[in-house]
């Protein structure tokens, strides 16, 4: 190529380039150029027009370039740069991380030019950040991975020790080709083969008279049953009645039938009996029961509860606070969790129930801490006194013959002894002794409690205390 007749690109050789093109070829060239005079100054600062990453640096010219290295990289760059001004350039690449205001950080590949400038090198770089973001991604995804890995093996060896050690006879039958996909020793010996022979077999041949299809179809029907359908029928080799309850649900894309099997003549045991019954118990028992957290969240209830605060559905009232029923709220609540988890248990305690649309019903409520470290739960027992109530309140007075009570005679016993003024008082002053001692201890000592569960002020009970030496006592 000529130009004038001159020749201006010959083989092996590089044209004069005009100045004020030579910044935009060697920005283009590398996405970070550096200038550096011999003593690390940084005098020219290039970047590439079509990276963005860097932002502006502009503020780098003139300092010297190790204030923007991080610590591993300085001397790095002074070992590589002594070199160079030793009349040797460095024949790799050298790798820098910078850093700017300790903000952030990049990494660099520089590789070092002479251009005949007073010893200044000519540093021309890449952004390793795409390859560091890559790599980073690669190490997250193999990271993973291992995780996936190690807690599919925890999971496999889980299932392996649960399946060795139930003595329930269990198999996993695919609905889509009715063949046994595991089984453990219990479920083999109940079928007369070893666990190897079960596995990949069709489950119907292990039972007389059913085909695949009519006993998987049975086994589906029997999952729609509302109290857990089963399905009876004759084992081939060991010719036992063989009870199956089975159960479906969806792995890696298909059916999965989790059979459990019980033979005919197999009792069951006094365990689980005894659970059963308390289940029927809870549910169709005519006292109210519940169990509720600690702190008085409602977990399970019983439709005799749902009777008395009058509510639709068991939605309307699992997960709300016990406190939304009861006549004094929290006070009532703190007295039905507080207690049981002190002593035990509370026997007995008198209050009212209200439903949503504000209706009361006397009741009288017996709570008792579940023995269960890792989920305590309460359980309360309440029974409906509205009508006992209303039958004493109508039948108050003694009838006529008949003895009254014992406080009674021994009130009476004290006419003739004392005056009618000071007998009212005595006894008056003992029972409102003991009613404020078991309200104070009902509440654990919380006074703002004590009082509004005895319809008395603050400053009322401060002074009944007082006068019965109580302040000091329960302080």
């Amino acid at each position: 190529m000529t130009s004038g007749g001159k020749t201006f690109w010959s083989s092996g050789a590089v044209p004069l380039i005009e100045p004020e093109f030579l910044s935009s070829i060697i920005g283009a060239a590398s996405d970070i150029a550096l200038v550096v005079s011999a003593e690390g100054i940084i005098l020219s600062v290039v970047l590439n027009s079509h990276s963005e990453s860097f932002g502006n640096l502009k503020h780098w010219e003139g300092r010297p370039i190790v204030k923007f290295l991080t610590v591993d990289s300085v001397p790095k760059f002074e070992q590589a740069h002594n070199i160079y001004l030793d009349g040797e350039v460095p024949s790799k690449p050298l790798e820098l991380n910078h850093s700017d205001n300790a903000v952030w950080q990049y990494p660099v590949r520089y590789t070092f030019h002479r251009f005949g400038h007073e010893n200044a090198v000519l540093l021309l770089g890449r952004d390793l950040r795409p390859i560091a973001e890559t790599q980073q991604q690669l190490v997250q995804a193999q990271i993973a991975l291992e995780q996936g890995y190690e807690a599919r093996r925890e999971f496999d060896a889980r299932y392996r020790v649960l399946m060795s050690n139930t003595s329930q006879a269990v198999a996993f039958v695919s609905v889509l080709t009715g063949r046994i996909e595991d089984a453990n020793d219990a479920a083999a010996a109940v079928l007369g083969l070893s666990t190897d022979a079960l596995r990949g077999s069709a489950f119907a041949q292990h039972f007389a008279d059913r085909s695949s299809v009519e006993l998987t179809e049975a086994l589906m029907n029997a999952t729609l049953a509302d109290e857990g359908g089963q399905v009876t029928l004759k084992a081939t080799r060991t010719s036992q009645q063989v009870v199956l309850q089975p159960v479906v649900f969806r792995a890696a894309g298909q059916r999965i039938l989790m059979c459990r099997m019980s033979t005919g003549g197999d009792a069951a045991k006094p365990a689980e009996a005894g659970a059963e019954q308390m289940i029927s118990l809870f549910r169709t028992g005519v006292d109210a029961m519940l169990f509720m957290s600690p702190k008085g969240v409602l977990l399970s209830v019983n439709e005799s509860f749902l009777d008395l605060v009058g509510a639709p559905h068991m939605s309307d009232v699992i997960g709300r606070s016990f406190a939304d029923f009861l006549g004094r709220g929290q006070i009532d609540l703190g007295v039905l969790t507080d207690q049981p988890q002190r002593s035990g248990q509370m026997r007995f305690y008198a209050t009212r129930l209200v439903n949503d649309l504000g209706a009361r019903v006397a009741v009288e409520i017996s709570a008792t801490q579940l023995d269960d470290p890792e989920n305590p739960v309460v359980g309360c027992i309440i029974r409906d006194v509205s009508r006992t109530e209303a039958s004493r309140s109508g039948s108050s007075g003694a009838a006529p013959g008949q003895m009254p009570p014992e406080p009674a005679r021994k009130v009476m016993d004290l006419v003739g002894s004392a005056s009618l003024k000071d007998i009212v008082a005595e006894t008056t002053d003992v029972v409102e002794k003991m009613c404020i001692e078991t309200a104070v201890e009902l509440t654990n000592n919380n006074r703002v409690a004590a009082a509004e569960m005895l319809g008395l002020s603050r400053q009322s009970l401060y002074v009944k205390l007082r006068k019965y030496g109580l302040l000091a006592k329960n302080s």
